[in-house]
C-alpha cells in the first residue's frame, strides 16, 4: 500500500496538517502536499476510471503531464471539473471527487465496455450507429451525449474573481530550473528587464530531485542563492505559480497565474491572466519523462520514474513496499537508489538495453539492486492495484521468465523536450538520435517582424539532458546558450543517450498490444494506431482524430511521441518522415474564468453612456439600444406618444434647430506613412488623395464584396486619417483594422487607434444651426470660412472644438466634437444658446425618418449581409482607378454582378400610409412550397411629417429601370398594400438646404 513516509519530505511542512476529502472521505495531509500526494499517502491509489472503457485509473504523473487524476474540485459555486490533483495544492477543507463513472468509483457499470473492448476498437463510431435510422434519435444519440465528457459542468455562478494584468519586459524565461535561473541571471547582467515564470511553487525545476550539487554547492543552497539574488534586483520580477500558456506574434505571450487557487475565499483573485509583451522569450520548460508501451500499464500503481521520485523526495509518500524500475535510459536509476534510501525495496531494474555500465547503473548494484539488461515487463498484474510483474525478454515475444511480486511500477521511455511554447508561432523541430526526440531546430526559429529569432531554447527544452552541460553553455554567456542548440551527444558520461523502446517486448503479438495504453484517458491503445495505419490513415493528423490519440486534456503530452512511433513503425517509416501533430496554446487548459477575467455580470458587456446621458434623463429621453450604447430614440413630452414625439422633432429641426448627441459615431485614428495605402484597400473610395481638412464619404466591404459599414473619413494631417463608423460598428471595424494589419499586411507602418470614447459629438442641425454657432462664438463657421464636407479646429463658447460641416439629415448642419470630458457642458451650452432659435433635442428615430426623405442608407437597414454597394445603386462611391480593394473581386463574381439583382429605389403608397416593416415585394406565382414569389422587400418605411405621407426605401428586382410601376407589399393581416416605385430621394432633391 501507499503511504507516508516518517521521515523526508522537502515541500511539506509537517507542523501544519490539514484535512481534505476525496469521494466522501476523509483525509489528513500537510501544508505543501499536492492533492495527488495527498491521496497517495492515504493509500487512494484508484482517482478516476478512463474514458471509453472505463478502466481503473491511478495517478500517472506529478505535473500537468497527468492524463488520470482529473476531478471535481470543490462544490457549489466554487465546483471546478477536470482539475489535475498532481498540481492542484492541498488547503484544509478541500472536498474532491472523481469523476466519469456511475454509481461509484469502486463499482462502475461502465467498465462493461472493457469486456467488449474488442468490438469498440479505433474508430468504430465512424462505422456504427447508422442503421437503423430511427434508432438514432430515440436510442443512440441520448446515450452518447449521456456518456460524453469527464467532469460535471458548474450550474451555480462562480464565487470567486479573477482579473487580467499586463507586462513588458526585455526578456521573458519561461521555467525556473536551473537552465531558466542561469538564463535570467545572465539575462538581468546585462541590464535587461527581465520576467521570470515557473508553473510550480517552488523554483528549481528537477535540480533538487535529482542533483545533489550545482556547480560545486549544494543544490538547496545554490538555488537559495540565486532565488535570493534575482529577487533582490530591481529589473527582475520572478512570478510562482504562473504557467505560460501561449506564445504569439511580436513578442506576445498569455501567461495563467494562480494567485489564489490554494487559499480560496481570501479576497484575492483566483486567477490572473497576464498578457505580457516581451523583446526576446527563453523557453527553458524541461522535459517531460515518456512511458513505456507494455501489457497493463494502466493500472494504478504504474507511474513515471520520475514523478514516483518526486513524490518520494518532494512529499515523502512511498507508492509501495516494493517497486519495480523498467526503462531504456539511467535515468530512472535515480528513481531505484531513492527509494533505497529511503528504506524501501526495489526487486528489480528491468532495463531494455543490452548494457548498462554508466555511474547510475554501478552505484544502483553498488547498492544491492539486482539489474537485468535486456529484459522487459511481460504483463503488469493486478486490476485496482498493482500486484506484480512477470518479465520476459525485450527482444522475444512476450515469454515470462520470471514473476516478481511488488506494489509499484516506476517506467521511464525517456525524456521529450517540452517544444510546444518553441512550436506555437512557427517553430520547427528536428528529430535528435541521440535521445530519440523531437528538439527546437535552431535554423528555423519562431521570427519577429524583422526576421529576427523571436525564441530562444535553453536546458532540457533543448534537448540537453546533463546538468554538466547546461553549466557550460551558460559559462558562455547568455548569448550562446540562447541560439546555439547544446549537443546532447556529448555529454561528459554518456549517459543521456536513449535508444528507442516504443514497445515492450518488441515482438509482442496482438494480445499483448491490445492492452498496451498509449493514451490514458481516451483508452488509445497499440493496437488502435496500429490498426488506423492498416485502414490507410497515413497522416498522423488524420490518425490523431481517427484513434482521439493525444486529444484528451493532456493534449498528448505523454501519449504523442510514443504513439507517432508506432504509426511510424506500422507504416514502415521513419519518425521524422510521419512528423508531428500540431501544437496549439493553451499549453494546459485554462479556467473559462481567467480568460474572461472581470467581464462578468454587469461588466461582461458593459452599458456605454455618452457623456450627455444624464442631460437626456433629465429631459426625459425615451432609450434604445444601439449596440451596447443607450441612445435616445426621442424625447416626449408630457401627454405625447412616442410617435408623436417623433414626428414633433422632425418638423421642429426641418423649420428650426435640432441637437442630436452623436458621440457613439466611431472614431478610429489611422496614422503612418503607410496609412494612405491601407485606407484605399479598406474603402471601395480613394481616401489617400483627400486633401488635409477635406472630408470624403466612404463604403467598406468585406472580403466577399458585401457592404459591412459606412462613414465619413477625415483628413487630419499628411499622415493622419480620422474614419468615422457606425455606433454599432466602431469596435468591429477596428479590430477588423488590426486583424489585417497584423495578419495581412504586418510591414504596413500604419496605426490605429479606437478614440471613440474620447470625443462627445453634438450634431447642430437645421436652418438655425449656423445661428447658434455664432451665438456661442469663438470661429468663423459661415459658408465661405467652412464650406460643406470640410472641417477645422477652433473655440465656441469657450470650448476647444473640431467642426465638421457634414450633415445625415439635408439640413444646413453642424457636428462638433469636443473632449469628453467637456461633453455634458458643451451640450448644455449648446441648449441655452438655443433657447431663442428654437433648440430641441432629437433621437435616433427623428434621425432616421430625416435621412429616409433624404434617401441616405442606413448600415443594418438597407443592408444585411448580402447586399453590395451596386445593389444599393452606389456605383458612384467605387473608385474604377484603384488596382484593388477588399471587395473587389468578391463582387466581380458571377451572382453579385448578375443584372437581375435587387436594386435600392423609393416608394410611395398610392393611399398614403406606411408600409409595415419586413414586408416583401409579391410576384407572380407560387414557389414549390406554395408561398407567393417575390420579387423584393423594404428596407426602411416611414412616416414623414414633412412629406405628411408615408415613404420607404427597398430593394426591387430590376429596380432602377422600373420607375412609375406600381408594386404590392403583403401586410401580417394577409393583405397588400400598393406603392409607386420612384427615386430615392423624397426631400430637397438638389440638396439646397444643407448647403446654405
Amino acid at each position: 500500500m501507499s503511504t507516508r513516509l516518517a521521515k523526508g519530505g522537502r515541500l511539506i511542512n509537517r507542523t501544519a496538517p490539514v484535512e481534505f476529502s476525496f469521494n466522501g472521505k476523509r483525509f489528513k495531509g500537510f501544508q505543501g502536499d499536492t492533492l495527488a500526494a495527498g491521496l497517495l499517502a492515504n493509500d487512494q491509489l484508484m482517482v478516476g476510471r478512463s474514458f471509453k472503457y472505463h478502466r481503473p485509473r491511478g495517478i500517472v504523473a506529478s505535473g500537468p503531464e497527468e492524463p488520470n487524476a482529473l476531478v471535481n474540485l470543490g462544490k457549489g459555486a466554487r465546483l471546478e471539473p477536470n482539475q489535475r490533483t498532481t498540481t492542484t495544492e492541498l488547503f484544509d477543507g478541500l472536498e474532491s471527487t472523481s469523476q466519469n463513472h456511475w454509481p461509484s468509483l469502486e463499482f462502475d457499470v461502465g467498465v462493461v465496455n472493457n469486456y467488449v473492448a474488442r468490438f469498440l476498437p479505433a474508430g468504430f463510431y465512424y462505422k456504427t450507429f447508422m442503421h437503423p435510422r430511427p434508432l438514432w434519435k430515440h436510442v443512440f444519440e441520448p446515450i452518447i451525449r449521456q456518456s460524453a465528457g469527464l467532469g460535471k459542468a458548474p450550474k451555480d455562478v462562480d464565487a470567486d474573481r479573477y482579473e487580467y494584468a499586463y507586462e513588458f519586459c526585455d526578456v521573458l524565461v519561461i521555467g525556473a530550473g536551473v537552465a531558466g535561473l542561469l538564463a535570467a541571471k545572465s539575462a538581468a547582467d546585462a541590464g535587461a528587464r527581465v520576467i521570470l515564470l515557473e508553473q510550480a511553487p517552488a523554483l528549481g525545476g528537477r535540480a533538487p530531485v535529482d542533483e545533489t550539487e550545482v556547480d560545486g554547492t549544494p543544490v538547496e543552497a545554490w538555488l537559495s542563492a540565486i532565488e535570493a539574488d534575482l529577487k533582490a534586483r530591481d529589473n527582475v520580477t520572478v512570478r510562482a505559480r504562473t504557467c505560460a500558456i501561449g506564445v504569439y506574434d511580436h513578442g506576445y505571450v498569455l501567461a495563467d497565474e494562480r494567485v489564489a487557487d490554494h487559499t480560496p475565499g481570501d479576497g484575492r483573485p483566483k486567477h490572473r491572466l497576464w498578457r505580457i509583451r516581451t523583446g526576446k522569450i527563453i523557453s527553458a520548460t524541461g522535459a517531460i519523462e515518456r512511458p513505456l508501451s507494455f501489457y497493463g500499464n494502466d493500472i494504478p500503481g504504474v507511474m513515471l520514474a520520475s514523478a514516483l521520485r518526486d513524490y518520494v523526495v518532494n512529499y515523502a509518500v512511498s507508492p509501495g513496499d516494493r517497486t519495480v524500475v523498467v526503462t531504456n535510459n539511467d535515468s530512472a536509476y535515480r528513481t531505484a537508489l531513492v527509494l533505497k534510501a529511503a528504506g524501501l525495496e526495489v526487486p528489480a531494474i528491468l532495463d531494455a538495453r543490452d548494457s548498462a555500465t554508466g555511474a547510475l547503473p554501478e552505484a544502483a548494484r553498488a547498492a544491492g539492486i539486482r539489474v537485468l539488461t535486456g529484459k522487459a515487463i511481460a504483463k503488469v498484474k493486478g486490476g485496482k492495484r498493482v500486484t506484480g510483474v512477470t518479465v520476459c525478454a525485450q527482444a522475444g515475444e512476450g515469454s515470462v521468465q520470471e514473476e516478481i511480486a511488488c506494489e509499484a511500477v516506476a517506467m521511464s521511455g525517456g525524456w521529450s523536450p517540452v517544444v510546444h511554447l518553441w512550436s506555437h508561432c512557427g517553430g520547427k523541430l528536428t528529430w535528435d538520435e541521440t535521445i530519440s526526440a523531437f528538439i527546437p531546430d535552431p535554423a528555423r526559429p519562431p521570427l519577429n517582424h524583422d526576421g529576427s529569432a523571436m525564441v530562444a531554447v535553453v536546458g532540457a527544452a533543448a534537448g540537453c539532458l546533463s546538468l554538466a552541460n547546461i553549466l557550460a553553455e551558460f559559462g558562455a554567456g547568455l548569448g550562446k546558450a540562447a541560439i546555439r542548440l547544446p549537443d546532447a551527444s556529448q555529454t561528459p558520461d554518456g549517459s543521456v543517450a536513449i535508444p528507442p523502446v516504443w514497445v515492450m517486448p518488441q515482438g509482442a503479438p496482438i494480445a499483448m498490444r491490445n492492452k498496451m495504453w498509449l493514451d490514458y484517458q481516451n483508452d488509445v491503445k497499440v493496437s488502435d494506431v496500429q490498426l488506423a495505419a492498416r485502414e490507410g490513415y497515413r497522416s498522423v493528423e488524420h490518425t490523431k482524430r481517427y484513434t482521439t490519440l493525444g486529444m484528451a486534456t493532456d493534449q498528448g503530452k505523454l501519449s504523442n511521441i510514443n504513439g507517432l512511433a508506432t504509426l511510424a513503425n506500422a507504416l514502415g517509416e521513419e519518425i521524422p518522415q510521419v512528423g508531428t501533430t500540431t501544437f496549439r496554446p493553451p499549453y494546459t487548459p485554462v479556467t473559462i474564468g481567467a480568460l474572461a477575467g472581470e467581464s462578468r455580470g454587469e461588466i461582461f458587456q458593459p452599458l456605454r453612456r455618452t457623456p450627455m446621458h444624464e442631460a437626456h434623463e433629465k429631459s426625459g429621453a425615451y432609450f434604445e439600444p444601439v449596440g451596447l450604447w443607450r441612445r435616445p430614440y426621442c424625447f416626449p413630452r408630457a401627454g405625447e406618444t412616442h410617435e408623436q414625439a417623433v414626428h414633433r422633432e422632425v418638423v421642429n429641426t426641418r423649420q428650426n434647430l435640432g441637437l442630436l448627441d452623436a458621440s457613439t459615431l466611431g472614431k478610429i485614428i489611422v496614422k503612418g506613412p503607410d496609412a494612405g495605402k491601407f485606407l484605399d484597400m479598406l474603402y471601395t473610395g480613394v481616401m489617400s488623395t483627400l486633401p488635409v481638412g477635406k472630408c470624403r464619404y466612404g463604403l467598406m466591404c468585406n472580403e466577399q464584396g458585401f457592404l459591412s459599414d459606412d462613414g465619413v473619413v477625415a483628413r487630419i494631417d499628411e499622415d493622419t486619417w480620422l474614419c468615422h463608423t457606425t455606433s454599432g460598428g466602431a469596435d468591429r471595424i477596428h479590430g477588423w483594422m488590426e486583424d489585417w494589419l497584423q495578419c495581412e499586411w504586418w510591414d504596413w507602418q500604419v496605426y490605429t487607434a479606437n478614440v471613440t470614447e474620447q470625443y462627445a459629438q453634438v450634431a447642430v442641425v437645421g436652418p438655425n444651426a449656423r445661428k447658434l454657432l455664432q451665438v456661442l462664438g469663438g470661429m468663423d463657421v459661415s459658408k465661405e470660412a467652412l464650406p460643406f464636407m470640410q472641417w477645422a479646429d477652433g473655440t465656441l463658447g469657450g470650448f476647444p472644438v473640431r467642426v465638421y460641416r457634414i450633415s445625415f439629415s439635408g439640413e444646413l448642419s453642424y457636428e462638433i466634437a469636443v473632449p469628453a470630458s467637456h461633453g455634458a457642458a458643451f451640450w448644455a451650452a449648446c441648449q441655452e444658446a438655443g433657447k431663442s432659435l428654437g433648440a430641441m433635442p432629437y433621437g435616433t428615430e427623428c434621425l432616421h425618418v430625416m435621412r429616409a426623405e433624404k434617401g441616405f442608407i442606413m448600415i443594418g437597414d438597407e443592408t444585411d449581409g448580402t447586399v453590395i454597394p451596386q445593389d444599393l445603386c452606389l456605383d458612384w462611391a467605387i473608385s474604377k482607378k484603384k488596382a484593388d480593394f477588399l471587395g473587389k473581386r468578391g463582387q466581380e463574381r458571377t451572382y453579385l454582378a448578375s443584372p437581375d439583382r435587387w436594386k435600392l429605389v423609393g416608394f410611395e403608397t398610392l393611399d398614403g400610409s406606411v408600409v409595415p416593416d419586413g414586408s416583401y415585394i409579391i410576384a407572380e406565382g407560387v414557389n414549390p412550397n406554395g408561398q407567393r414569389n417575390v420579387q423584393g422587400r423594404v428596407t426602411s418605411t416611414y412616416y414623414s411629417p414633412t412629406l405628411k405621407r408615408g415613404i420607404a426605401m427597398g430593394l426591387l428586382k430590376h429596380g432602377p429601370n422600373r420607375m412609375g410601376e406600381v408594386v404590392e407589399f403583403n401586410t401580417v393581416a394577409g393583405g397588400t398594400v400598393k406603392a409607386r416605385v420612384r427615386d430615392t430621394v423624397f426631400f430637397d432633391k438638389d440638396g439646397e438646404k444643407q448647403n446654405v
